[in-house]
């Protein structure tokens, strides 16, 4: 027979350890229908506003940008604003996070991102769930998605290492931004929203079948940017070694 200690059912439940958790959970989960919210709505309205494609995407990559620098700047301190299964899988690997929590963060982000998308669609005006019929196939934007996932990761923990971090949103943001215009993909960077977006036949929407062809590269990208960045840490440590060795043998002779 099971039996239940309430007591300490009411103390899990009320413990800081918990409140904190589900602080962590639910800011992922909120910053990230945000952000699907901001890049579907902003595709949305820009068609709404003009034929022109390429003032479309600047409308999109403008708010795309600008959301991601506030997201970071209000839930970094949070939940660490991860919003990208690919960030908080690195997370793990560094041993950073528990699995139990990575995979929490990864569920939510998805979730978040699928629930962003319905509120954008029901925004203008389109039907709640509105699957996407935008094919984005083709070599050129699957190295596009390696390239841009791959720049993402980098900046992310390169520049978590200069000032504690604090020019990781601004970093990210302008990345992004920039991205949308040098990447033919338009730079997804972030299997959660690629399939969030899918939900939405609208300028930020994407096929199913792309989509599930965009999540490997994004793989493979943040493999890359991650290696990246380990390479010049470890260089980074290795000259530092190195002139404080070179320095120790001057100030020797010196004496």
């Amino acid at each position: 027979m099971l039996l239940i200690n309430l007591g300490a059912v009411h103390a899990l439940f009320t413990s800081r350890y918990y409140a904190q958790g589900v602080n962590k959970i639910f800011a992922e989960l909120i910053g990230s229908a945000i952000l699907a919210m901001v890049v579907v709505g902003s595709g949305a309205m820009a068609e709404d506003l003009t034929n022109d494609i390429g003032l479309q995407l600047l409308i999109n990559a403008a708010a795309t940008g600008a959301i991601l620098w506030l997201l970071i700047q209000t839930f970094g301190s949070i939940c660490g604003a991860h919003f990208n299964p690919l960030v908080t899988s690195i997370f793990l690997f560094r041993r950073e996070i528990s699995r139990s929590q990575a995979g929490i963060y990864i569920l939510v982000q998805t979730i978040g991102m699928v629930i962003g998308t319905i509120i954008a669609n029901l925004l203008f005006s389109y039907p709640a769930i509105d699957i996407s019929e935008k094919v984005r196939d083709g070599s050129n934007l699957y190295l596009s998605e390696v390239v841009a996932t791959a720049g993402l990761i980098f900046i992310i923990f390169q520049l978590s290492t200069i000032k504690n971090g604090q020019h990781v949103a601004s970093g990210v943001a302008t990345w992004i931004f920039s991205a949308y215009f040098f990447t033919s993909s338009t730079s997804f960077a972030n299997p959660a929203i690629t399939i969030g977006r899918i939900f939405s036949d609208t300028f930020a929407g994407i096929a199913p079948q792309s989509a599930v062809t965009f999540i490997p590269f994004q793989i493979m990208g943040a493999l890359l940017g991650y290696t990246t960045f380990r390479y010049f840490q470890k260089s980074s440590t290795f000259n530092s070694n190195l002139n404080s060795k070179f320095d120790s043998e001057i100030q020797l002779e010196k004496e």
